[in-house]
Protein backbone atom coordinates (compact mmCIF):
# COMPACT_ATOMS: atom_id res chain seq x y z
CA UNK A 1 0.00 0.00 0.00
CA UNK A 2 1.40 3.38 -0.99
CA UNK A 3 1.70 6.38 1.26
CA UNK A 4 -0.72 9.18 0.53
CA UNK A 5 1.07 12.35 -0.54
CA UNK A 6 1.15 15.48 1.59
CA UNK A 7 -0.95 17.47 -0.90
CA UNK A 8 -3.76 14.88 -0.81
CA UNK A 9 -3.59 14.74 2.97
CA UNK A 10 -3.97 18.52 3.15
CA UNK A 11 -6.89 18.47 0.69
CA UNK A 12 -8.63 15.77 2.77
CA UNK A 13 -8.33 17.90 5.90
CA UNK A 14 -9.44 21.09 4.12
CA UNK A 15 -12.48 19.27 2.80
CA UNK A 16 -13.32 17.98 6.28
CA UNK A 17 -12.89 21.47 7.78
CA UNK A 18 -15.71 22.82 5.60
CA UNK A 19 -18.99 23.05 7.54
CA UNK A 20 -21.41 20.15 7.17
CA UNK A 21 -18.88 17.54 5.95
CA UNK A 22 -18.60 14.25 7.80
CA UNK A 23 -15.59 11.99 7.93
CA UNK A 24 -17.47 9.31 5.99
CA UNK A 25 -18.31 11.72 3.17
CA UNK A 26 -14.71 12.93 2.93
CA UNK A 27 -13.39 9.36 2.92
CA UNK A 28 -15.80 8.36 0.13
CA UNK A 29 -15.01 11.48 -1.92
CA UNK A 30 -11.22 10.94 -1.83
CA UNK A 31 -11.39 7.15 -2.05
CA UNK A 32 -9.65 6.50 1.26
CA UNK A 33 -10.76 4.60 4.31
CA UNK A 34 -12.60 6.20 7.19
CA UNK A 35 -9.68 5.13 9.40
CA UNK A 36 -7.29 7.15 7.24
CA UNK A 37 -9.37 10.30 7.71
CA UNK A 38 -9.49 9.67 11.48
CA UNK A 39 -5.75 9.07 11.54
CA UNK A 40 -5.05 12.33 9.73
CA UNK A 41 -7.28 14.28 12.10
CA UNK A 42 -5.56 12.73 15.14
CA UNK A 43 -2.10 13.36 13.71
CA UNK A 44 -2.94 17.00 12.99
CA UNK A 45 -4.29 17.43 16.52
CA UNK A 46 -1.36 15.69 18.27
CA UNK A 47 1.65 16.53 16.11
CA UNK A 48 0.44 19.61 14.25
CA UNK A 49 1.69 18.20 10.95
CA UNK A 50 0.22 15.79 8.42
CA UNK A 51 3.39 14.56 6.71
CA UNK A 52 4.05 10.78 6.83
CA UNK A 53 5.77 9.62 10.01
CA UNK A 54 7.97 6.90 8.51
CA UNK A 55 10.97 7.95 10.55
CA UNK A 56 9.12 6.88 13.69
CA UNK A 57 8.37 3.40 12.39
CA UNK A 58 10.15 0.25 13.49
CA UNK A 59 11.52 -1.15 16.66
CA UNK A 60 13.16 1.32 19.01
CA UNK A 61 16.73 0.50 20.11
CA UNK A 62 17.00 -1.23 23.47
CA UNK A 63 20.55 -0.03 24.10
CA UNK A 64 20.37 3.75 24.23
CA UNK A 65 23.10 6.37 24.30
CA UNK A 66 23.01 6.48 28.10
CA UNK A 67 23.57 2.70 28.23
CA UNK A 68 26.55 3.05 25.91
CA UNK A 69 28.06 5.77 28.10
CA UNK A 70 27.53 3.53 31.13
CA UNK A 71 29.29 0.65 29.30
CA UNK A 72 32.27 2.90 28.63
CA UNK A 73 32.60 4.03 32.26
CA UNK A 74 32.12 0.51 33.61
CA UNK A 75 34.80 -0.87 31.30
CA UNK A 76 37.20 1.93 32.20
CA UNK A 77 36.77 1.09 35.87
CA UNK A 78 36.93 -2.69 35.41
CA UNK A 79 38.08 -3.79 31.93
CA UNK A 80 37.52 -7.52 32.50
CA UNK A 81 33.74 -7.38 32.95
CA UNK A 82 31.83 -10.07 31.11
CA UNK A 83 28.87 -9.34 28.88
CA UNK A 84 26.53 -10.79 31.50
CA UNK A 85 28.03 -8.52 34.16
CA UNK A 86 27.62 -5.49 31.88
CA UNK A 87 23.99 -6.42 31.27
CA UNK A 88 23.33 -6.81 35.00
CA UNK A 89 25.12 -3.55 35.87
CA UNK A 90 23.04 -1.54 33.40
CA UNK A 91 19.75 -3.33 34.10
CA UNK A 92 19.18 -4.13 30.44
CA UNK A 93 16.91 -6.92 29.30
CA UNK A 94 18.55 -7.79 25.99
CA UNK A 95 20.67 -10.59 24.57
CA UNK A 96 24.40 -10.84 25.19
CA UNK A 97 25.17 -10.59 21.45
CA UNK A 98 23.27 -7.27 21.40
CA UNK A 99 25.69 -5.92 24.01
CA UNK A 100 28.62 -7.31 22.02
CA UNK A 101 27.36 -5.53 18.87
CA UNK A 102 26.96 -2.27 20.79
CA UNK A 103 30.51 -2.51 22.15
CA UNK A 104 31.79 -3.24 18.65
CA UNK A 105 29.93 -0.21 17.26
CA UNK A 106 31.54 1.91 19.97
CA UNK A 107 34.99 0.70 18.90
CA UNK A 108 35.49 -1.31 22.09
CA UNK A 109 36.68 -4.86 21.64
CA UNK A 110 35.56 -7.57 23.96
CA UNK A 111 38.63 -9.70 23.22
CA UNK A 112 40.49 -10.36 26.42
CA UNK A 113 44.24 -10.72 25.91
CA UNK A 114 46.19 -13.01 28.11
CA UNK A 115 48.94 -11.50 30.17
CA UNK A 116 50.72 -14.81 30.96
CA UNK A 117 54.10 -15.89 29.70
CA UNK A 118 54.38 -17.93 26.53
CA UNK A 119 54.53 -21.68 27.09
CA UNK A 120 58.04 -23.17 27.17
CA UNK A 121 56.95 -26.47 25.61
CA UNK A 122 58.10 -27.38 22.14
CA UNK A 123 56.17 -27.05 18.92
CA UNK A 124 53.18 -29.33 18.60
CA UNK A 125 52.86 -29.03 14.85
CA UNK A 126 55.63 -29.80 12.38
CA UNK A 127 57.45 -27.03 10.64
CA UNK A 128 56.83 -26.49 6.96
CA UNK A 129 58.20 -29.45 5.03
CA UNK A 130 58.90 -29.19 1.30
CA UNK A 131 56.66 -31.35 -0.90
CA UNK A 132 57.85 -34.92 -1.20
CA UNK A 133 59.95 -34.85 1.97
CA UNK A 134 57.14 -36.02 4.24
CA UNK A 135 56.40 -39.15 2.18
CA UNK A 136 60.09 -40.05 1.90
CA UNK A 137 60.59 -39.79 5.67
CA UNK A 138 57.66 -42.07 6.43
CA UNK A 139 58.49 -44.61 3.76
CA UNK A 140 55.34 -44.09 1.75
Amino acid sequence: MRTIGVDVRERILKSYDQPGRTRSEVAAWFGVSLGMVKKLLQQRRRVGDVRPLHYRAGRKPTITLSHRERFRTLLQEQPDLTLAELRAATGLRCSLPAICYALSDMGLTYKKRRSVQVSKTGRTSPRHVPPGMLTAAHGM
